[in-house]
């Protein structure tokens, strides 16, 4: 895919990976919708990169937990990316995601409701509503961000790992079902990466098994990680894995499932006690 001129949108653009992502496809060219929950961090993020290329960035606030969320969106970003004969909406990065949830007997039904809205079903709403025009088109390009709990799994965090999982099922699924009608679809599976969610966690859980992967030593910068995305998107490699043991632990575990879940179950022990 080329970023030039392309228009594109990113959700939980506010901070993190999403900010970056949007700097990094503004850089190479592209028209960006900019989208959060909250306005003031995206405001101020587009107001910066539109005074490099003025009208070259809408910030839309959105709650994509809800669908209604997600088709708002949508239309704002497809409006705003078909002006000047442009072509609409070339990429939607469905980048927004938490991190809560502890345990099974531990996490209320609320934030397990939470987790599956924002991790797997504002993917589905996102892609319902763009589906139609990308396949009339014969183009368009979905991508994610899912995380490398979604092939490893996580300690200390059920929903995590269950909604995560899901979301790279539900790449795979667009890009089997559509890729041969035109659809591009990538899924982002990074493991640690200097954000909030890392820093400090949804959760006392998530924060400790976040200790877990700052002690490892892979933590990259969403700077990094941007730089990485946007190499594999223009060569559409599906999976996106900016950390490459991710790929050799995804491996381990394909080789013998049951030797790999005694090892996660003992990293569990190390990080949490056998209480």
């Amino acid at each position: 895919m080329e970023f030039l001129g392309a228009g594109t949108v990113v959700t939980g653009a506010s901070g993190g990976i999403g900010d970056a992502l949007s700097r990094r496809f503004h850089a190479l060219g592209a028209r960006v919708v900019v989208s959060d929950v909250e306005a003031s961090g995206i405001g101020a993020l587009a107001a910066e990169l539109n005074t490099t290329r003025p009208n070259s960035v809408l910030a839309v606030v959105a709650d994509v937990a809800s669908e209604q969320g997600n088709k708002e969106l949508v239309a704002s970003a497809r409006q705003f990316l078909s002006q000047d004969g442009h072509s609409g909406i070339d990429l939607f990065f469905a980048n927004a995601g938490v991190g809560s949830g502890t345990l099974l007997e531990t996490t209320p039904e609320a934030e397990w409701n939470l987790a599956f809205n924002v991790n797997v079903h504002a993917h589905r709403w996102a892609a319902k509503y763009l589906l139609d025009d990308w396949l009339a088109a014969g183009r368009g390009y979905f991508c994610s961000t899912a995380s490398a709990a979604g092939l490893l799994s996580q300690i200390g965090s059920i929903p995590y790992s269950v909604t995560k999982s899901a979301a790279v099922a539900f790449a795979e699924s667009l890009s089997i079902t559509y890729g041969d009608r035109g659809l591009r679809v990538s899924c982002l599976c990074p493991q640690g990466v200097n954000t909030n969610m890392l820093r400090q966690g949804d959760s006392p859980a998530v924060g400790l098994a976040s200790n877990v992967v700052r002690a490892a030593g892979v933590v990259l910068e969403p700077e990094d990680v941007a730089l990485f995305v946007s190499d594999a998107i223009e060569n559409e490699r599906f999976l996106i894995l900016p950390h490459p043991q991710v790929a050799e632990f995804e491996q381990r575990k394909a080789a013998d499932r049951d030797r790999w879940l005694t090892g996660m179950r003992k990293l569990q022990a190390r990080v949490f006690g056998n209480s």
